[in-house]
């Protein structure tokens, strides 16, 4: 039987989503399979072992890592890697046993950027997802963006601004900005998922508080022109070289916006199958492909997209580590396709190993 690390939590800004997406996984895993070996990362960083049941704290709507657990850390060893228990009182280490594989579920920085997946490369563990390279392009909007045109696939009008540019002229940079992009305009953290630190700019009355609140969370914000009420389509993903892509489903926000409340504690509307025509569906297909190898992706993805209503598809992003909530987009996408949350979790399991 396979021992399986599950890592969640974190020190994003994304910690709560994760403990989501990790309860879901923990429901869903074959223990006939694999012994799940659940690990919270703390806010802080801390490496925690838990009892796998992630709930809320008593007042609060979204679950956390707990800080009461002893301290584990993953170590590289001759014949594979191991998980030890760490005594902090007296700097002694105790052997929980072997790990064959890891599956992080942590969105964000310091999860989806590269930095876990570079430890678990290190000590020799395969893992469910994009490398190191992957990760971090894949996280960081800018980058992102780059590959995509660099692979000549249809994007919307952006600028990227770092803080210190902003800081040091603001009414520069935006007239800068109404130079180049139409309003209304969509300001973003880089480096941030779940749809956290954006904010819609109506005009430039609301620019100054849009940027406030991205930086936040990075030093560089992506603004984006918005467009007229685009449909927002999204496919699944699997596969390392061998890719299967699902039928796109359609989000139908519950707010002005996808933003986090919609997301995750309001109820928009996720259609599964999107009610698009053949070739609207085939040219998704196609371009979710070279998007996921654009970044040299691995394991899975969600691949994100505008359909404006001039007809024009534009590729939106992807991403590395889709939530895997009972609300996410990706496992509904692939129930969809007849691969069921527990077949889902099977495969992304086998496709790390298969890539060792």
């Amino acid at each position: 039987m396979k021992r399986v690390l599950l890592l969640f939590g974190g020190r994003s800004s994304e910690h709560e989503v994760s403990c989501l997406s990790a309860r879901s996984v923990l429901a869903a895993v074959d223990r006939e399979r694999y012994e799940i070996v659940p690990v919270g990362i703390t806010r802080d960083g801390r490496w925690t072992l838990t009892d796998g049941v992630v709930q809320p704290a008593a007042g609060r709507a979204l679950p956390e890592v707990a800080d009461a657990g002893p301290t584990v850390a993953l170590v590289g060893g001759a014949d594979g890697a191991r998980l030890v228990e760490v005594d902090e009182r007296d700097d002694t280490a105790r052997v929980l046993g072997r790990i064959d594989v890891a599956f992080p579920v942590l969105h964000g920085p310091w999860g989806e950027d590269g930095t876990v997946q570079g430890l678990l490369a290190t000590v020799g563990v395969p893992y469910v997802g994009a490398d190191v390279t992957a990760s971090s392009i894949g996280v960081d909007k800018g980058a992102m963006k780059a590959a995509f045109a660099a692979r000549g696939l249809p994007q919307g009008p952006y600028v990227s601004v770092h803080r210190r540019r902003w800081s040091a002229d603001p009414q520069l940079v935006a007239a800068s900005l109404e130079d180049q992009l139409a309003y209304p305009w969509f300001v973003k953290p880089a480096r941030q998922g779940s749809s956290i630190g954006i904010g819609r700019v109506a005009d430039r009355d609301g620019l100054a508080a849009a940027f406030e609140e991205a930086y936040r969370y990075d030093d560089v914000a992506i603004v984006e022109q918005g467009f007229a009420a685009p449909r927002e389509l999204e496919v699944g993903v699997l596969g390392n070289e061998e890719l299967a892509v699902t039928a796109p489903g359609e989000i139908r926000p519950s707010h002005e916006f996808y933003d986090f409340e919609a997301k995750y504690l309001d109820e928009s509307e996720l259609v599964v199958p999107a009610e698009v025509p053949a070739d609207v569906a085939e040219r998704i297909d196609h371009l979710a492909r070279e998007a996921y190898r654009a970044i040299g992706c691995a394991g899975m993805a969600r691949v994100d997209f505008f359909l404006t209503d001039a007809g024009e598809l534009l590729v939106n992003e992807i991403n590395t580590i889709p939530g895997f909530t009972p609300n996410s987009m990706f496992p509904r996408l692939w129930d969809a396709q007849d691969l069921a949350y527990p077949q889902l979790v099977d495969r992304l399991l086998d496709l790390a190993l298969e890539r060792g």
